[in-house]
């Protein structure tokens, strides 16, 4: 019924779209917006309005809207954005519980494996790693093995996509 009463039943763990007019009663669309964010609302935000202008659009999209769309709209439309949101919101649900997956697989690695990944992702042969590290290519191909095992590998390349894909590169892993 308003932006107000929207906010105070809105949930972090909600999935879908979120569809807003620039002008409710109480509180603005633009207001809700910008609260939503403040509570981290991760959900893809569409505007309608009637009364929107080119800077208000402009700005709503720089500021994460994902889109805005002005009256008098087609229902089909409408309809193809709200459902291009609801992918968008998807692919970032699948982006995310794989990217907390990988982070719980690293943190499954002791501190040398760690060291021994950072090295192969580096692109470093096991001999420079042994030599680097002070242990021996036997120790370096163990470790490998045993990051490979628990990252769910079996090359170097797949680790290097699998962190890539994830926005986690060495260093990274603790974020």
């Amino acid at each position: 019924s308003s932006g107000e009463a929207f906010l105070s039943e809105w949930q972090a763990d909600w999935r879908g779209c979120i569809v807003l007019d620039i002008r409710m009663g109480g509180m603005s669309g633009l207001a809700c917006f910008d609260a939503l964010r403040q509570k981290d609302c991760q959900l893809p935000i569409i505007f309608l309005t009637g009364h929107g202008d080119v800077p208000m659009a402009v700005s709503a999209i720089k500021n994460g809207a994902f889109d805005f769309v002005e009256k008098p709209f087609n229902d089909n439309d409408l309809v193809d954005i709200v459902v291009n949101a609801l992918d968008a919101d998807a692919r970032s649900q699948q982006i995310k519980a794989t990217r907390e997956n990988v982070i719980a697989q690293l943190a499954q690695l002791t501190a040398r494996e760690r060291e021994v990944m950072d090295q192969i992702l580096a692109g470093k042969f096991n001999k420079v790693i042994a030599d680097e590290l002070s242990i021996s290519m036997r120790t370096v191909e163990v470790h490998r093995a045993r990051v490979f095992e628990k990252m769910g590998v079996r090359s170097a390349v797949e680790l290097a996509q699998q962190l890539s894909s994830t926005g986690l590169m060495p260093g990274q892993a603790e974020d």
